[in-house]
Order: C-alpha cells, then sequence, then structure tokens
C-alpha cells in the first residue's frame, strides 16, 4: 500500500485481544525526485511492514517493494500463530531472511539493481502481544502513556560508534560529525543477513509508530511523544501532521509511516 490509509480492526485469522487500527503514510519529502519507500498494511493478517530502499536510479523503490511483498506473501500464505508469540517471532525472522535473499538474487541477476538494497522494520499482531523484526536504521517506537521507546536499535554506523561508548548519545556523536546515514546492515546487501527480532506485549491505549529514517531524522522524540500523546481519535490527523513537520523541518528524504493504535480489549 501507497499513499493511502486503512483503519479498522478485524482479521479473519482470529479473534485479537484489542481493537486494532492502522493508517499508513508515505510521501517522496521535498529533495528527493522520486520515492523509494514502501509501505503496507495488511488488517487481516495483523501485518505491517515499512522499508526505505536505497541504491539510487529505480534499484531502492524495487528493493523496498520486493522486500514487503516478499513478506507479505509469507504471511498470507502461511498464516503465522496468534498465540504462540515464540513461534511467530521465528516466522518473522525467516520471512525477512527469504525477503533478503530475493532482493539479493535480483540484484545478482539485473546489472540495474545490481547494489539495491532496503531496510525494513516488520510488526504482526498476535493476540496481546506484537512481534516485530527489522533490519537497518528504519524504526518501531511505542508510546504508552507518557513515555515513548524506541524498541528497535539502528544497524548503524552512528549507533555503533554510540555503543562501543565513543559519545554518549547520538544527538552528541551528529554534532562531531558523525554520519548518520550509514548502514551495517540492509537487506540485499549479501546473500544472508542477521535480522533483529522480538516480542512486545500490547495494552490498551499503545501506539506503535513504524517509520523511515526520513521521519525519525526530522522529528525528534520528545516531538513525537507529544504528538503522540495527543492524537486522541484522531489517527489519520496524526499520520498527515508527522508527514507535513517533516517536510517542514526539511523533508530531505522519503518520509514513510504507518500507525497501529491498540484500542478496547474485546
Amino acid at each position: 500500500m501507497s499513499g493511502n490509509d486503512k483503519l479498522g480492526g478485524g482479521r479473519s485469522r482470529g479473534s485479537p485481544a484489542y481493537a486494532l487500527d492502522f493508517v499508513s503514510r508515505t510521501h517522496k519529502g521535498l529533495v528527493r525526485p522520486h520515492n523509494e519507500d514502501a509501505v503496507l498494511i495488511d488488517e487481516e493478517h495483523g501485518l505491517v511492514v515499512v522499508a526505505d530502499g536505497i541504491g539510487g536510479a529505480n534499484a531502492g523503490e524495487i528493493a523496498s517493494q520486493l522486500a514487503a511483498d516478499v513478506i507479505a506473501s509469507r504471511v498470507r500464505e502461511e498464516s503465522p500463530s496468534c498465540s504462540d508469540p515464540d513461534a511467530a517471532r521465528v516466522f518473522l525472522e525467516a520471512a525477512v531472511r527469504q525477503a533478503n535473499r530475493r532482493i539479493w538474487e535480483a540484484g545478482e541477476a539485473e546489472s540495474a539493481c545490481r547494489g539495491m538494497g532496503t531496510t525494513v522494520v516488520v510488526g504482526y499482531v498476535g493476540d496481546d502481544w506484537l512481534a516485530y523484526a527489522h533490519v537497518g536504521d528504519s524504526r518501531l517506537y511505542r508510546l504508552r502513556g507518557d513515555e515513548i521507546h524506541q524498541i528497535t536499535r539502528d544497524h548503524s554506523f552512528i549507533q555503533d560508534v554510540v555503543d562501543r561508548g565513543f559519545f554518549g548519545s547520538l544527538a552528541e556523536a551528529r554534532r562531531y560529525g558523525v554520519a548518520q546515514n550509514l548502514l551495517t546492515r540492509a537487506l540485499g546487501s549479501t546473500a544472508d543477513t542477521e535480522v533483529s527480532v522480538g516480542i512486545e506485549g500490547v495494552e490498551e491505549g499503545d501506539i506503535y509508530l513504524f517509520c523511515t529514517d526520513g521521519l525519525s531524522n526530522m522529528v525528534p522524540d520528545d516531538w513525537l511523544r507529544k504528538l503522540l500523546g495527543g492524537v486522541g481519535d484522531d489517527l489519520t490527523g496524526l499520520a498527515d501532521v508527522l508527514v507535513t513537520l517533516a517536510c517542514e523541518r526539511g523533508g530531505t528524504d522519503n518520509i514513510t509511516l504507518a500507525l497501529l493504535r491498540v484500542g478496547a480489549r474485546l
């Protein structure tokens, strides 16, 4: 899905413990000539995929869409467990690895696609939990009450130097001129890749934000907390505000996001 929103809570694979609302947006930003991001929401299967393509020309766009399509196809065909979070986590890891292999093979087969790749962040909603997987620097955040938490940890050079203790924070590293767009992992860069996965328990009122760095680099975490915390019932309006704000603050990259809100227990 690209540029549209989907709202709703039902899905045929089983009865979730909570009502769920989904929205997505994607925008090319103000600088890039075209959009290499991809976003997919499948409410029926409780799936969210956000990907940020790399590789120049049209190759990044091909890689990000291929990642979304491969992961969605596997989920739709095999229907991961809604009741076993560990099984779902293993399933997501395998699906992302399969997407990596397909992108790498396409790059090897087509000279125009050689070197293409993509980040990806995936969420799969079970009965009362969220399984997630990611590669690269596309992120997953959760707002619970007044606290925002970045669930994923970027696979990037700047994150690595912070983790190694050279700087106290990403902001400090940026002030010293460390580039923030150098990835240490991406789908398609090698025939196999390590995938970070995990499980989060969900609670009524949670809001989950999946996004590319075109949003996270433009909108600080404290701003995200205030915006997500003040959403009320207007999830669609929040998505539009986030894109508008990223553009107003420079729009230097493609901007893509998906929002998941956990409603009342059913």
